[in-house]
């Protein structure tokens, strides 16, 4: 979880293939509506994220259920929406991908080919709520290294 441009298709990715799970991207899941807001460059409401977050929390819980292990990129950028996936899955670990705004800024600004324009990160910064103490997730500097962060997030995660 986190902004867009902390690595969290690419973190969630390495760590997919290193635990062999399932890797689910959400932003696959949004639905055409939600990517055409955000490519003009108008932020998603909550209500607007409440069928992709159910979109996403539905493919977890069935992977799960067939005794898959899961990894989601998912910005899950309010505690509400984290809330709204543990609805789904109770045991769910979120890995907060922490990074700061100008860094989120560029690599948003030099990816290519996706919806979301760099002039959405600073409302994504806007809505962000941390992970508090009482729940369930551990944070990472999004700063490091992929590899790095996976080792981190496998050896963290195997305490939860």
């Amino acid at each position: 979880m986190g902004v867009a441009g902390c690595g969290k298709s690419a973190v969630g990715m390495a760590l997919a293939e290193r635990l062999g799970a399932v890797f689910i991207e959400g932003d696959r899941l949004h639905p055409p509506e939600n990517v055409a807001r955000m490519a003009r460059g108008e932020p998603l409401t909550d209500t607007l994220r409440e069928g992709w977050l159910d979109a996403i929390g539905e493919r977890i819980a069935a992977s799960a259920g067939k005794g898959q292990g899961v990894v989601a990129a998912c910005s899950a950028l309010k505690r509400s929406y984290r809330e709204r996936l543990r609805g789904f899955r109770r045991d769910i670990v979120f890995l907060y991908l922490e990074i700061d705004p100008a860094t989120a800024r560029q690599r948003v600004g030099n990816r290519k080919g996706h919806f979301m324009p760099a002039s959405l990160v600073d409302s994504q910064f806007a809505i962000l709520q941390p992970p508090a103490a009482d729940e369930r997730a551990l944070t990472l500097d999004a700063t490091h290294p992929i590899a790095e962060l996976v080792a981190e997030a496998v050896r963290v995660t195997r305490r939860f």
